[in-house]
Parts: C-alpha cells; structure tokens; sequence
C-alpha cells in the first residue's frame, strides 16, 4: 500500500500585480453569489421598489419643491436592510471553509486566508456603488425639479454606500472573530441594546447619537443650509475610518502581517478617532448664535425682491421661490376691495427658534402691518395656506389681528382666499384641521398657527363659494368697506353677498 503526502501549496510568487489581480477576481467572483443570495435579491428590491416610490411622488404638491439640504440626507436610511442582509451574508461566505469539513481543502489553495479575507471584504465594493448610484439618481431627480431649494452635501450623499461597505467588512471581521452562524444576528442585537442603553444613561447625548452609521434628524421644518449645524464631513471621515478599519483588523486576525496592512490599520485607527472626536461637540455656540440671529431678525440675512408692487424677502437658498409668491399674492388681491387691492405687501419668510432638526415649531404670529409670513416649505397645503395668510393681512391689515376675528372678516378672508382656486371647496375642507365644511373649525395659516371660522362664517363661505365667482366678486368689492370691519357680523355679510343669511346663535371662538 502507497502512502501519498499531499503537501500545501506554496504562496504564489508573481509578484504584488499577480497577488492583487488574483485577489480582485475572488472579490469578483464572491461578489456574484452574494447577487444570488436570498435575502440579498429581496432586500435590494425592496430598496429599490422603496426609492422608486419615493421618486414617483416627486413634482406634485410639496414633493415638487425639495430642499436640497433635507433631500441629501434623506437618501441614508432607505439601505438598512439591505446592510444587514448583506453583512449576514458576507459572514456565511467567509465561513466556507468551516462547513462541510472544507478547511483542509481551503488549506492547500494558492491564496492563503489573508488575502481571501480581503476579497471577502471587497466583494461588497459593487453593491456599494450601485446604492450610490440610486442615491445619486434620487438626489439628482430632486435637483433637477425647477421648485427644488438649497444645496446637497457630498458628505451627506456618502452616507449610504459607506454604510454598505462597513456592513461588509464588519461581516468579514464577525467571520474571522466569532466563526458561527448566529454571530450576525448576536451583533446587531448587542449593537442596538448597547447604545440604547448608552444613549439612555447619557440622556441621548449628540456624541452617542453621531456612532450609529445614519443620523438622518428628520421630521422639522427645513432651516436654511448654514443653520444645520450637522458635523457631515467628520462623520463621513468616521465611516469610511471605521470601515477600512474593520477590514484591516480582519486581515490581521487571518494571518496579515505586512507593513502595508499595519499601516492603513493606523491610518484607518487615526481617521476614525479623529472622526469621532470631530462630530462629538454638537452643534456649536456659533451656529447657535447663527440660528437666533437668523430668526429673530431675518431682514438682516435675506435678499428682497419686488413683483407688481409687492416685496418679497427669502433666505438665499430660497429666493428662487419669489414668484411663486408673487403669483398668489396678485391673484388674491385682484379679489380685494378698496385701498386693499393696490396695498403694497410685504412677504417675509421667516423660521421658528431652532433647538434641533426634527422639531417642527409654530412661529409666533406677527404684528407688522401689511407683512405676510411664509415659511421654508412650498406646494401642496402650503399655497393655499399661504393665500389664506395673504387675505387676512389684506382684510385686517396684520396677522395679529385676526386671532380672534369673530365677524364678517372671517368670510372675507375666506372668500378672497378661495374664489380663484381651481376646487375651492375642497380646498377649504383641507385647510381646516377637522377636515369638515360644517360646523367651526381652525383653519390653517402659513405662521403655523390657525384661524377661527364659526359654523355660521363656515355656512355663508360655503355658499359663496357656490355662487357665480363674478357676481359675488361684484359684491365684495362694492362692499369692501363694511365687509372688512370688526362692526360688521357674519350675518350681514350674508345680506351684502346675496346668501342665505344662517340661523341660529353663533359659536365664534368655538373652533
């Protein structure tokens, strides 16, 4: 009987261009079957179906006016899944030959485990850039919309592809740190309780906040780009720090040891701190500082523009938004009376106290007379809004003074608001906050507060609204005098309108 020795192959001698080219085709190949995997295959569709949705909305009511600095990070949190498919995955694939007895066989390849530990953690490159592709399709669609406001971040737009290649690599390190089947799954378990319980302990400090992969801050009202205060460079430093970092050390535990590797190890160790100490302050006394200024006196930080006789004040990165103003602003008071409809407004924007990204804030209400707020949000609820903000200036002279207007201003704002929109009465069942055309109810002004309506102001301007546009507007500008006073109640407004004048005891200041 012959016995045969089967030695282990000797590392392959061609030289760094022969190891590398080597070492990208296993990545090539490793990256292939992760395209085949299950959870993969799903999840990138659901990612994808996710942002296609997103997209179909865009160019219709606010969608159609993004701001570009609420857009960029808004591409962050739509990979998560596919993260943790794809980390899942590439810890099974790195684990081969740990199952079905297969080490002795991976033990006389050519390329020894350091390396394939690296293809391992570069098979995950492709699916990197294919999410950063459908990021940048997603912000670029926004970008491209003639409605859409502000400025990207580069660092912002990273976050996603970055986050995909740091879910690979920590796949790769689990693999070669704790080679079992359920080590995925204990991680991000462990990953999520430990800084829950940090972030609790720490009463969810901005330093433990800025080491999940995203911090997407989203959910308030948009503030100008500068305002923003968020450390997206030093994070994006953080990520790609800890993503080379976490595939460096998984070399090292597979056998690594050239001066290379320990040296990208150090830089990848150094831009990782250096990244965490960068976005651990929070928002700084500057920006601070920036944000009161910025509120309390927006005239001083804005550019003016005039159309047909009006002003229009923005911030910078939403001056291109002027004529949309300008547009409601002429048709609303080409439907006023008197000296209203040569009055000369101001259009101001303006934003609230800000104290984080994701608080959506009520401006106080203004008392400058013949000033009109508008905010940093355009389209869909927001225009009409807005023309019910332009009518009750024109109406009362300033916002403050239809707090409690309980009269017959209240249809006149109504009315002027309303009588050109394309379907009033749906319109102004939108605008009030129980969605009702019967009874009182708030209706919504662009300041973020509200308006009352009674239920008999809430009759007439139904019936109004039903009447031929040209009669009543006939109407309202022959009577404009007495319309617009606080003497005049809701009942002889009915009168002077030609409606019927409603029943009953008025609940003003019910709604």
């Amino acid at each position: 009987m012959t016995t045969t020795l089967v030695k282990p192959a000797a590392p392959e001698d061609g030289g760094t261009g022969r190891c590398t080219g080597s070492v990208l085709a296993l990545a090539a190949f490793e990256a292939r079957q992760l395209a085949l995997q299950i959870p993969v295959v799903l999840l990138g569709l659901a990612y994808l179906a996710y942002v296609g949705y997103q997209m179909l909305g865009r160019g219709e009511g606010m969608d159609a006016y993004p701001v570009l600095h609420d857009a960029d990070r808004a591409t962050q949190g739509g990979p998560v899944l596919l993260c943790v498919a794809l980390l899942a995955c590439v810890h099974r694939a790195a684990l081969l030959d740990r199952r079905h007895g297969l080490e002795e066989q991976f033990s006389v390849l050519v390329m020894p485990l350091p390396r394939r530990t690296l293809a391992h953690a570069l098979s995950v490159v492709p699916f990197a850039v294919g999410v950063g592709l459908v990021v940048g399709v997603q912000f670029g669609r926004a970008a491209l919309l003639p409605g859409a406001a502000g400025h990207g971040s580069p660092a912002e737009l990273a976050v996603a592809p970055l986050t995909v290649l740091l879910s690979g690599t920590v796949g790769v390190l689990l693999a070669r740190v704790l080679p079992h089947a359920a080590a995925p799954v204990l991680f991000v378990i462990a990953f999520a309780v430990v800084l829950t319980v940090v972030n609790g302990v720490t009463g969810g400090g901005h330093a433990v906040q800025w080491l999940w992969p995203t911090v997407q801050e989203s959910g308030g009202t948009p503030v100008p780009g500068e305002l923003l205060g968020r450390p997206a460079g030093w994070h994006a430093l953080y990520l790609a720090g800890l993503t080379v970092l976490a595939g460096g050390a998984a070399v090292l535990v597979a056998g690594g040891r050239t001066r290379v590797l320990q040296v990208v190890a150090a830089v990848a160790l150094a831009a990782t701190v250096a990244g965490v100490i960068g976005q651990s302050p929070g928002t700084s006394a500057a920006v601070q500082a920036a944000r009161k200024a910025e509120a309390d006196h927006p005239a001083a930080y804005q550019t003016c523009v005039s159309r047909d006789g009006s002003r229009y004040c923005a911030y910078p990165d939403w001056t291109g938004w002027t004529a949309d103003w300008a547009a409601v602003v002429r048709r609303v008071r080409a439907e006023a009376g008197g000296e209203a409809a040569t009055t000369r407004l101001t259009v101001r924007q303006r934003i609230q106290a800000i104290t984080d990204l994701s608080t959506d804030a009520t401006l106080p209400t203004s008392s400058v007379r013949n000033t009109v707020t508008v905010g940093t949000q355009w389209g869909g609820n927001r225009v009409p809004e807005f023309a019910v903000g332009v009518a009750r200036v024109l109406v009362a002279g300033d916002e403050m003074a239809t707090i409690e207007m309980c009269d017959a201003r209240a249809v006149t704002t109504m009315w002027l608001a309303l009588a050109t929109d394309p379907t009033p009465e749906d319109t102004f069942r939108r605008l009030r906050i129980d969605d009702s055309l019967t009874g009182p109810a708030a209706v919504l002004t662009p300041d973020g507060g509200s308006m009352g309506v009674s239920s008999q102001a809430t009759e007439v301007v139904r019936d109004l609204l039903r009447e031929p546009h040209d009669t009543v507007a006939a109407r309202v500008k022959a009577h404009w005098a007495e319309l617009t006073s606080a003497r005049t109640p809701v009942t002889r407004a009915a009168l002077l309108l030609g409606v019927p004048v409603p029943r009953g005891k008025d609940d003003c200041g019910d709604g």
